[in-house]
């Protein structure tokens, strides 16, 4: 019996998965693959040999680098590929004795690893879909993004910044050249996109909290709004609906839409991946919402790497007081015995998951 049955039956827990967007490939996790996946070097070679073939790259030799580099690790073209390699690593590393994976899901970004790991994409299709569109805005960024809180200090949504945040919305659209939208409804923050003047404009109007927000999102682009419309085009002429097969796990996207294995088409799964997803706003909060209550998971398995997305996650839980959670104390207290929300790129938590990790 798996040690981390702590239940003694032998049943396996029931997981939901949830993969990671940009962003959580950041100093720490440098050196993440080597770390964590020396014995996955076939697969890292393979995604190598397509960036070499294209002239990027390979992600070994970009995790192997000395020093935290933002010019280097940062651009879409070299952290997608890093972040999909190392979410797509620890999810082979889940325990399958312990854990039976009963969905999966993903923010942003996250929803392009999270049809890998569903099998929708194979792996050869994965890195070409994931790669391609990491790579879209080389040339230049479209737009940007920011990042606001609106929740209170107790991970409770709080209704008046979401009004606010809805009110500067509008009052940036009704500026001359200013265009501001919802990117991401990300647990206890929204995340906005727009073009530079009306970030610029957000930027005074949305009050300053603790010296931080509103956050500028450094290298990212005007993700999930209507000013990638041109990179959704030039997305569908360069990737075929062949790469896409139908899920083997249930996928839940983001506009809380479950994909069966048994009912999803591939050609709306295309159109939706490479339409909807990258011009309208993703509900990551929405998505989280649906998977716990249409699978009833026992745990929530947050793929690295980082763990910038486990804060999201459980806003988003306690936003549907799942698991009896009402606020952050609620949630910090259940963490300390048998944790519900296990993130690997967290190196505390990381064993729970995983038969082959020791604790740190």
């Amino acid at each position: 019996m798996s040690p981390h049955n702590a239940q003694g039956t032998g049943k396996k827990h029931r997981a939901l998965v949830v993969a990671p967007g940009r962003g959580c490939y950041n100093k720490d996790e440098l050196g993440y693959l080597k770390r964590h996946h020396q014995d996955k070097l076939a697969f890292i070679d393979k995604i190598d040999q397509y960036r070499h073939g294209i002239g990027q790259r390979g992600i070994a030799e970009l995790d192997a680098q000395a020093k935290y580099s933002f010019k280097l690790h940062t651009p879409g073209e070299n952290a997608s590929a890093l972040i999909y390699a190392c979410a797509m690593a620890d999810f082979m590393d889940i325990d399958t004795v312990e854990y039976e994976v009963v969905a999966v899901t993903g923010n942003s970004m996250g929803w392009y690893i999270a049809l890998a790991l569903a099998g929708a994409l194979q792996p050869d299709a994965a890195i070409k879909l994931i790669n391609t569109m990491g790579s879209m805005m080389s040339d230049g960024l479209i737009g940007g993004q920011l990042i606001y809180p609106e929740m209170n200090e107790a991970w409770q949504t709080d209704l008046t910044a979401s009004r606010l945040i809805d009110e500067v919305i509008n009052q940036v659209n009704q500026a001359s050249g200013c265009e501001l939208f919802t990117s991401i409804y990300l647990g206890g923050y929204r995340v906005l996109a727009g073009n530079e003047a009306g970030m610029k404009l957000a930027e005074t109007l949305l009050p300053r909290i603790d010296d931080k927000y509103p956050m500028r999102l450094y290298n990212h682009g005007a993700f999930h709004s209507p000013l990638l419309s041109d990179i959704s085009d030039k997305g569908r002429a360069q990737l075929p609906e062949s790469l896409f097969n139908a899920p083997r796990v249930p996928l839940v996207d983001g506009h809380g839409k479950i994909w069966s294995p048994y009912s999803a088409e591939t050609t709306a799964l295309y159109e939706y991946t490479l339409g909807q997803q990258v011009t309208e706003p993703y509900d990551f909060s929405k998505a989280i919402a649906v998977a716990v209550k249409e699978f009833a998971p026992d745990k929530i398995i947050v793929l690295g790497p980082g763990n910038t997305l486990g804060g999201p996650v459980a806003q988003a839980l306690i936003q549907q007081q799942w698991f009896g959670w009402q606020d952050k104390t609620d949630f910090s207290a259940a963490q300390q015995d048998a944790p519900k929300l296990i993130a690997m790129g967290h190196d505390k938590q990381r064993f729970l998951a995983t038969s082959n990790d020791i604790e740190a």
